[in-house]
């Protein structure tokens, strides 16, 4: 059997509702998930929740809630979410659950019995950050706030915990890196990872005084799991760790995170598997934040923009492919309703609907919706298989938004090719072979548009498909794309795929 392609998302913090720069990383990753499926790859891929930590005890002690019931909700709310938005996962983790739990103290013992001195009593005393749930080093303050929440107060704290001699694996993960064993991309993060990395490394508490929500640390009667330390294992958790068959599915194949938290995934995880002497994940990719008015989207930043508001304006696959097309998956990018309205309706509603439903109304009105029999290729079909490789070279190295335009450009190059061929001008001039050649190209090119779309908009790609006469799913089907054949099948022209306002 095919070991799976395992994919995991970080795992969100249970204290506010998920918003826009939640959904991006959630879709790319889901839209990744999707594209191996499409080529017919098992895929196991995990999302969830860090419901452990002082932030999420403070929410739900402000909503006058106790965390168990709090976490709860927050969890559905979340999970909710992201199946609307056609997220794919096929396992959810929370690390309340009792299978986390055993995880981490799986790991911790493997840790002390493999690797002893490298965890060891000290004290701390330095500036906390509860939005990151950190403690805060020099270098990382922007005028003495945290980048990542410039208007909450640091903590002055002072603790006696148990560290990690994260100092120690300094060298081992720079080689790592720098040798390809551990992919960081892209690339402007894993220059800023190799920079931190070349400077030193400090080690760091992995415990916290015993909190009222937390993991208890192994062995000790005063100490809890610190939250990031508990919260990584997560990855490890959803392979059934320390159970037998874990090691199936581990090591991940790719860890789908945020550019803020990349020091936590790039040094400090990897350093805690090769302390415990398991392997490190293959490949990490940080994408960026979506913005607004130049902010980063953020729950405790109050630039909160309304997730249901922005799928109730156009549905779950209009945003997906906005999110993707216009934001990206690499550099921060901005969200208007302005620009999500002009791009719905430029590429959406007057490009792949408006196409899907010209050309298929043609196949109807000439052809009784009988795809001809394939005559030679088309200067559309030439077209076409140039931009379906370009889309695969795209998907295969995470360029997610240049296989978005990928798609973009063959809806236009279907659209010249129309506007060039004039079918109803063949029609009434009875050319019956130049119209069928006409007709059978745009009936492939619709086909090889519904499997490009299908990991981006899952739901519209699937009325497309079955509307071309394809039964089940575009799963497993990416060979139609690169051979599209249509001779002979009988399309109907499908609903209003993306209609206007």
């Amino acid at each position: 059997m095919t070991r799976p392609f395992y994919l995991t998302t970080a795992i969100d913090y249970a204290n506010g509702d998920p918003h826009l720069g939640h959904a991006l990383e959630k879709i790319g990753a889901d839209v990744i998930a999707r594209w191996h499926r499409l080529r017919g790859e098992p895929v196991h891929f995990l999302m969830g929740m860090d419901e452990h930590g002082q932030k999420v005890h403070q929410a739900a002690t402000a909503a006058g809630s106790e965390p168990g019931p709090w976490t709860d909700a927050i969890s559905e709310r979340f999970n909710t979410t992201w199946h609307r938005l056609h997220c794919s996962h096929d396992d959810w983790m929370r690390t309340t659950e009792p299978r986390h739990t055993r995880a981490v103290t799986a790991l911790l013992e493997r840790i002390q019995a493999t690797s002893p001195s490298h965890l060891f009593q000290g004290e701390y005393e330095g500036l906390y950050c509860v939005g990151c749930e950190e403690f805060k080093q020099e270098g990382q303050l922007v005028e003495g706030k945290c980048a990542e929440h410039p208007s909450a107060d640091l903590v002055p704290t002072r603790e006696r915990n148990t560290f990690f001699r994260l100092s120690a694996w300094r060298d081992d993960i720079l080689a790592s890196i720098e040798s390809g064993e551990l992919r960081v991309e892209p690339a402007i993060r894993r220059n800023e990872i190799l920079s931190v990395l070349r400077s030193g490394l400090q080690d760091i508490s992995i415990s916290r005084s015993r909190l009222p929500w937390g993991i208890p640390f192994p062995g000790s009667v005063d100490e809890t799991v610190y939250v990031w330390f508990d919260a990584l294992i997560n990855y490890l958790s959803g392979t059934g760790y320390p159970d037998e068959g874990w090691d199936t599915l581990w090591p991940a194949d790719l860890h789908v995170v945020g550019k803020g938290i990349t020091r936590f995934h790039c040094i400090i995880w990897p350093a805690m598997l090769r302390a415990a002497g398991l392997p490190m994940p293959r490949m990490v990719w940080a994408h960026g934040y979506v913005q607004w008015d130049g902010a980063k989207v953020s729950k405790s930043e109050g630039t909160a923009v309304s997730l249901d508001e922005a799928v109730d304006r156009h549905g779950a696959d209009a945003l997906r492919w906005f999110l993707m097309r216009e934001v990206g998956f690499e550099a921060d990018g901005d969200f208007s309703f302005e620009r999500f309205d002009a791009r719905y309706a430029s590429d959406l509603a007057d490009g792949l609907g408006n196409l899907a439903s010209r050309a298929t109304a043609m196949l109807v009105k000439y052809r009784d919706g009988v795809v001809p029999e394939s005559p030679p290729p088309t200067t559309l079909d030439d077209a076409a298989m140039a931009l379906t490789q370009e889309y695969v070279t795209a998907m295969s190295t995470l360029a997610l938004r240049d296989a978005a335009a990928a798609i973009g450009r063959l809806v236009s190059e279907a659209d010249g090719f129309v506007s060039a061929s004039a079918p109803w001008a063949l029609a009434k001039a009875g050319d019956d072979d130049a119209l069928d050649a006409v007709l059978a190209a745009l009936a492939r090119t619709l086909l090889r548009l519904a499997l490009m779309a299908a990991p981006f908009m899952p739901e519209k790609a699937g009325a497309l498909w079955a509307a071309l006469g394809q039964h089940g799913g575009p799963e497993g089907q990416w060979a139609r794309a690169e051979r599209p054949e249509m001779a002979g099948m009988t399309v109907i022209k499908p609903e209003n795929l993306f209609p206007k306002s």
